[in-house]
């Protein structure tokens, strides 16, 4: 006959099943286990959900490797980057299409809007694939000059503002018949300022006329802006370019040329941060371009007309430094940023047509590859696609 023994160790184990702190989860009668608090466990992935694909501005709290569900098609994304508010989601699913951050650079066209000599309602367009004289496609809906650009980076650009009290915002399609809207106002009607575009679809509009004014609108929507932040110190004919983080403003005039080089996150509204200085103080740059990885900033005024372009790091805020020439020296021109090349046109010493590109790999001279429609100055820089 055999006999079953407990030991005080079985008893022990016995007595330690429950749900509660430092005890064994037992399967129940159905064999499986009992509600506990999900919140508790630990190195579990996670996984986010939506009706929706994720956009760039879903930042998970999860970092990278971060898994999102749209619920509504089944699709599965990977975040394989996160940056806030410029988040890189992998489709790992059986369908396509990746949620990345666009590029702010243009791979067909850079155009020019408005400008003075007269001031004109004048679009010129640019071609990026060929060198050639530009184009005069349209009109804006209102003349004016001291604009600034913005542009989603694929459907539509967008004209802000400009002289003489201009609170305009202009909208014009890059494809099909050119036709140019207004959609809305800028709320400080301030002129000579500088213009950014986000990944999170909003334009901006920093300074002018001696202003500290951040401002930003919304594209997909007809509104106006609003005031989001400050500059560090008022200022007006300053550069406008951007990263796909953060907006730059350079340089500018109040009293004298400025060197600050300063920048704003998009990710959040707030003001900006001084950091960094150009090679010198310089105004009227108005012909600003960026590549992916540096921004660079051509021609303007050093106490006169100069052709420097000068170029500083997104990655690490530093000073900038003098890396080539354009072909002619001029302040107040314009200008728009290709893939492989920066582009600066027209601008004021006297009044100048001329189109001038710079490779962003080599930082050789610009060279002359054709003219505008017109010898105009105080023109928008920051439209292309």
């Amino acid at each position: 006959m055999t006999i079953l023994t407990l030991t005080k160790v079985d008893v022990g184990m016995m007595e330690d099943v429950g749900t509660s702190a430092n005890k064994l989860i037992q399967l129940d009668s159905n064999a499986k286990i009992p509600a506990v608090d999900g919140s508790l466990l630990t190195n579990m992935s996670t996984v986010l959900s939506g009706a929706s694909d994720p956009t760039v501005s879903t930042n998970p709290s999860g970092g990278v490797g971060t898994k999102y569900k749209n619920t509504t098609d089944g699709e599965m994304f990977i975040c394989t980057d996160a940056t806030a508010g410029a988040n890189i989601w992998t489709n790992v699913g059986a369908g396509t299409g990746d949620i990345t951050t666009p590029a702010f650079q243009g791979e067909s066209y850079g155009y020019r809007a408005g400008g003075g000599n007269p001031v004109t309602n004048v679009v010129d367009r640019v071609s990026f694939t060929s060198d050639g004289n530009a184009t005069d496609i349209g009109d804006l809906t209102v003349a004016r000059h001291w604009t600034a650009g913005a542009t989603d980076f694929s459907t539509y650009g967008y004209t802000m503002a400009g002289g003489s009290g201009v609170a305009v915002i202009d909208r014009f399609a890059f494809a099909g018949t050119f036709s140019c809207t207004d959609v809305g106002d800028i709320l400080q009607t301030h002129t000579s300022h500088a213009g950014a575009s986000s990944p999170q679809g909003y334009g901006y509009y920093s300074g002018g006329a001696n202003t500290t004014h951040i401002d930003k609108f919304q594209m997909s929507a007809s509104a106006n802006s609003t005031d989001v932040g400050d500059l560090t110190t008022s200022r007006e004919e300053s550069g406008g370019t951007c990263s796909i983080t953060y907006g730059y403003v350079v340089g500018g005039y109040s009293g004298g040329d400025i060197n600050i080089i300063e920048k704003f996150p998009f990710a959040s509204d707030t003001n900006s941060a001084d950091v960094g200085n150009l090679v010198a103080g310089t105004s009227g740059a108005g012909g600003t371009s960026a590549s992916t990885t540096h921004g660079y900033l051509a021609n303007g005024s050093q106490g006169g007309a100069v052709n420097m372009i000068q170029k500083w790091t997104f990655a690490s805020d530093a000073d900038a430094t003098d890396v080539a020439d354009t072909a002619y020296s001029s302040y107040h021109p314009g200008g728009a940023s290709a893939t492989a090349y920066g582009y600066v046109w027209g601008g004021r010493n006297p009044y100048y047509n001329n189109i001038n590109k710079y490779a962003y790999a080599s930082d050789a001279n610009g060279t002359d590859v054709g003219d505008l429609t017109q010898a105009i100055g105080y023109t928008t820089a920051g439209l292309q696609v």
